[in-house]
């Protein structure tokens, strides 16, 4: 997992509540698990005119230009901006997957769907939730400073405009050890691993009949 310390980045005003992960990756597209080709489908239904297939070409799809991502003033947004309860419905990974491979490394809302949430720690996109007057500050900046570079500062616990205004926000302090150090839960588990193998030298010899390599 990529670190995550210090991030700039555009943002992408997402002015919807209640998104689901249905919104976010239709269910047509997660048939695969390899974490990666997911963007072009994220938000399908609300980006194009037409209903996508998983592994089509995208490129020359009817485009809804009404659409945020599809606003060039925002296409290279790395930064998500939404309204509450961000990541309801079910719990598919693949959305935040799909967020990933879109190139977004932050969502900021006022709230998040508890799974949805989880997810994004375990794969190093980080969900910010400020308050709401912050969000509004935030919306107003996106829409009338479209080129306005945010920065999140994950050591620190701050979000920062151009302008100078910050945030503060709050995070466990297990998820930004995690966050900071790129640990997934493998790589977790892996710094034990001297530990994990002196264990199993110690049951091989207490308990042989338990391992199949055993005569």
């Amino acid at each position: 997992m990529r670190r995550f310390e210090t991030f700039e980045g555009l943002v992408a005003p997402l002015d919807r509540s209640n998104v689901d992960t249905d919104a976010i990756i239709a269910k047509q597209f997660i048939k695969s698990i390899a974490k990666t080709g997911f963007g072009p489908y994220l938000f399908d239904q609300w980006r194009y005119g037409d209903v996508g297939k998983l592994g089509q070409d995208c490129t020359h799809r009817p485009r809804n230009l009404d659409f945020v991502l599809n606003d060039p003033r925002y296409a290279s947004a790395q930064v998500l901006l939404a309204r509450e309860n961000f990541g309801c419905g079910s719990s598919r990974e693949h959305a935040v997957w799909a967020l990933q491979d879109f190139g977004f490394r932050v969502v900021i809302a006022p709230s998040f769907a508890d799974i949805f949430y989880g997810n994004c720690y375990r794969n190093g996109l980080l969900p910010i939730v400020l308050p709401s007057h912050a969000i509004e500050s935030l919306f107003v900046a996106a829409r009338t400073r479209p080129a306005d570079r945010i920065r999140v500062d994950l050591s620190a616990q701050c979000v920062i405009l151009q302008s100078g205004t910050q945030w503060s926000f709050e995070i466990d302090a297990f998820r930004k050890r995690c966050l900071l150090e790129g640990l997934d839960e493998i790589a977790l588990t892996l710094i034990d691993r001297d530990d994990i193998l002196r264990y199993e030298a110690q049951r091989r010899t207490l308990a042989p009949w338990l391992f199949d390599d055993v005569v």
